[in-house]
């Protein structure tokens, strides 16, 4: 029941986004592998989907993703980054690899939570709380700013970014996360999937620290943060404590524009 509720779900993705995605059986006749169209289509969104003030759940280009593909109990994606996972995951598993989303949507509200709960104490930083051991402002945004975005600067508020399996890097090392992550780097570009935040150096030299964990549908993700560029400003960068940090630090040109230069 389970495989054919997920396969009418991905059909209803012909129909809303009008745009054909082939489907054809695997090996296995429970698994589908879909693929995409070669050519993605131009895609145009305002300024509240940028900054991540909508519900991905009533959205019409958002689905919910299915149990077997995350370890969230309610987690959700643009139906085309859904698309292009599915198909990643499949082929990765008969390459004895799992992939599991870990995070995928938060918007803006979401985000709004988790950067306020470091920026007051509640959560420990670094092993810092923040709030009584970083009194300049600056500081402090820095500090949530090694790993977490502020809200509306985040790349998962677009529903084409996910974290994969574990959000440590040390997972990734050694082990059944080296294996992952080397599948991963060698073959997540043949679904549209990409690493932004790559180890910085001459390719990146502003933005998050590494995330070995967090790969971005390119082909989306790609056209969306042009028009970030284009249309977001700092007057719109507010609505949480810490707000007035954003322009100061230049969050918009260190951290949303601080990526990989292969995922631009």
């Amino acid at each position: 029941m389970k495989t054919l509720l997920f396969t009418s779900s991905l059909l209803l993705i012909n129909c809303s986004a009008n745009k054909a995605l082939d489907q054809k059986n695997s090996t296995n006749p429970n698994t589908q592998v879909f693929t995409l169209p070669v050519d993605t289509p131009k895609i145009e969104v305002d300024e509240n989907y940028l900054l991540g003030q909508f519900d991905p759940a009533t959205h019409p280009d958002f689905m919910p993703i299915e149990q077997q593909h995350t370890t969230k109990s309610s987690a959700y994606l643009r139906k085309d980054t859904y698309a292009a996972f599915v198909n990643m995951h499949n082929a990765a598993k008969k390459d004895g690899i799992t992939l599991l989303i870990v995070s995928a949507t938060r918007n803006f509200y979401a985000q709004k939570g988790i950067w306020e709960s470091k920026w007051t104490g509640s959560t420990i930083v670094s092993g810092k709380n923040l709030a009584k051991e970083v009194k300049d402002t600056i500081e402090r945004a820095k500090y949530i700013l090694l790993y977490s975005s502020m809200p509306g600067t985040s790349r998962h508020h677009w529903g084409t970014d996910i974290d994969i399996n574990n959000l440590n890097d040390n997972y990734f090392l050694s082990g059944q996360g080296k294996k992952e992550y080397e599948w991963l780097t060698a073959h997540a570009h043949e679904y549209g999937f990409c690493q932004p935040y790559s180890k910085k150096g001459t390719d990146r030299e502003t933005g998050y620290e590494e995330e070995k964990w967090h790969w971005s549908y390119m082909p989306v993700s790609g056209q969306l943060i042009q028009q970030y560029e284009a249309k977001i400003t700092y007057a719109r960068i507010k609505g949480f404590k810490g707000s007035g940090t954003g322009k100061v630090i230049d969050v918009i040109k260190n951290y949303v524009l601080g990526i990989a230069g292969k995922c631009k």
